[in-house]
């Protein structure tokens, strides 16, 4: 059975940090490119940052460069989002997902809370 279980959202200040993790099972983890994505309220979901099957390469939306990093640990099956200096822009849904192009595959977590606010 495929799962993806997020966690580390929660409630923090502006300014303030939060490391949320995706902890997969049921597939071969390691060939999967990951990728988080968001959802605020009334707004379509959004890439926030990716990372490939290796972790050679990653990529981010304009909107968390140098604040948010995304890194893999592929004998853990764990893909992780760091972000830093929050605002309250980032208030959303962090989805977790695996894509596998070569197999058209395409995993979705059920979803983390992050609040930014005072």
């Amino acid at each position: 059975q495929v799962q993806l279980v997020e966690s580390g959202g929660g409630l923090v200040q502006p300014g303030g940090s939060l490391r949320l993790s995706c902890l997969a099972s049921g597939f071969t983890f390691r060939v999967y490119a990951m990728t988080w994505y968001r959802q605020a309220p009334g707004k379509e979901r959004e890439l926030v940052a990716g990372i490939t099957s290796t972790g050679s390469s990653t990529n981010y939306a304009d909107s968390v460069k140098g604040r948010f990093t995304i890194s893999r640990d592929n004998a853990k099956n764990t893909v992780t989002l760091q972000m830093n200096s929050l605002k309250p822009e980032d208030t959303a849904v962090y989805y977790c997902n695996a894509y596998l192009r070569a197999a058209a595959r395409n995993y979705w977590g059920q979803g983390t809370q992050v609040t930014v606010s005072s």
